[in-house]
């Protein structure tokens, strides 16, 4: 036998394709003993042992009195867990994301308890606890079971459905993360009782955004139901956290899940959002950034012929109208006489690869991407954007 490979013969190709399915289940009182949700997200499991290590949110305990006793118990009485670690407490807010140190702290937890990738984190809490609960799962053996259970408006219909994680490193958000599809959602409607005004209102903008580039439908009900929505009545937010995750949920389905390409539409209004968090050292939290963002491109999309004045008008009128600013001081700051928010487009070509590529809007409820864009038309645009968050605001 000739022991000679040929030049020709040197190469070996391996293609697979890895299904990936997972559940997002809707439900109230997860924990109560009656209630057979959490339960029944194990039963696709094939292992007799069932091992779970908790993560909870520091803030979700201090407005649920009881929570912990209440988790010990269910799963006492009701999965037949006879020993399990207390839950990691991790810091609410995006404090727990800009700090290895909370990662870390699920990471030697996972290691003294003996969590394998047949054990299961069960993180509970806002989008950015479940970010460093899930980091942390990710990169543990190479990807340990990860079970969401998101309680807040913004993690419930957004970022918690998702397959994302993602801790801030170097300034910028999410830098450092991995594709870690969860093996199920949970959302909770009695956490949202907890929520203070903002993160109630704050989760809306994620609704708008994805009702803006892909469902006029659903672009409208907000616009018809924004009364109810500002008054916290809980079937009108029910539905938009329904309808919004099951958009969120096709794209992902249908698309580029794990953004192997340069396009990440359900980004609409982010790369200014970003650099917005960053610039106030994340006093001006997530919903209320997209919502400037989304604003910022609505105006860009006009100023630069994509989409009508009125169209326009009637993006930013809603956004106000659900309470939230359409501007930021910080949207004017420079460096170098240049805005300095500039500097998230370069950021999110880098996070991408290669070419730039920014969602804008056509029309309500169709996006358009585009791969250049004219900074003259976006200071212009910042501009204005202050203008009319005064004028808006004085009406």
């Amino acid at each position: 036998m000739n022991s000679k490979i040929s030049a020709q013969k040197t190469n070996i190709r391996q293609s697979f394709t890895l299904p990936v399915a997972y559940d997002v289940y809707f439900t109230e009182d997860l924990f109560a003993p009656a209630n057979p949700t959490f339960k029944q997200v194990f039963s696709r499991k094939t292992e007799k042992k069932l091992k779970l290590l908790f993560v909870v949110d520091s803030g979700l305990l201090e407005k649920t009195p009881g929570l912990q006793e209440k988790i010990r118990t269910y799963c006492e009485d009701i999965l037949q867990l006879e020993d399990f670690p207390d839950p990691i407490i991790l810091p609410g807010g995006e404090e727990s994301k800009n700090y290895l140190d909370h990662v870390t702290s699920v990471l030697d937890q996972i290691n003294k308890y003996g969590i394998s990738r047949h054990s299961f984190v069960v993180a509970i809490g806002g989008g950015a606890v479940l970010d460093a609960a899930g980091f942390a799962a990710g990169i543990a053996h190479r990807g340990v079971r990860l079970i969401r259970v998101p309680t807040t408006v913004l993690s419930q219909n957004d970022s918690g459905v998702g397959v994302k994680n993602g801790i801030n490193w170097y300034n910028k958000k999410n830098f450092l993360g991995t594709f870690t599809p969860p093996f199920a959602v949970i959302n909770d409607q009695q956490f949202l009782r907890t929520l203070e005004e903002r993160d109630w209102r704050g989760g809306i903008s994620e609704a708008v955004k994805v009702a803006l580039i892909k469902d006029r439908n659903f672009f409208d009900w907000i616009k018809n139901d924004t009364e109810r929505l500002v008054n916290r009545d809980n079937e009108s937010m029910q539905y938009l956290i329904y309808r919004c995750a099951e958009l969120h949920l096709e794209h992902i389905s249908s698309g580029d899940a794990f953004e192997t390409g340069s396009s990440r539409p359900l980004d609409f209004g982010h790369w200014a959002a970003h650099k917005l968090e960053q610039f106030t050292n994340y006093s001006l939290r997530h919903g209320e950034a997209v919502a400037i963002g989304i604003s910022l491109d609505c105006v860009y999309s006009w100023k630069t012929g994509l989409i009508k004045k009125s169209t326009c008008d009637k993006v930013l009128q809603l956004l106000w109208n659900l309470g939230f600013r359409l501007y930021t001081p910080e949207l004017l700051r420079l460096e170098e006489k240049e805005f300095e928010v500039l500097e998230g487009l370069q950021e999110f070509r880098e996070h991408l690869g290669g070419d730039l590529t920014i969602m804008l809007l056509e029309e309500i409820g169709k996006g358009k991407e585009v791969h250049q864009i004219d900074q003259d038309k976006m200071k212009e645009s910042i501009l204005f954007l202050e203008k009319e968050d005064q004028k808006i605001g004085a009406s």
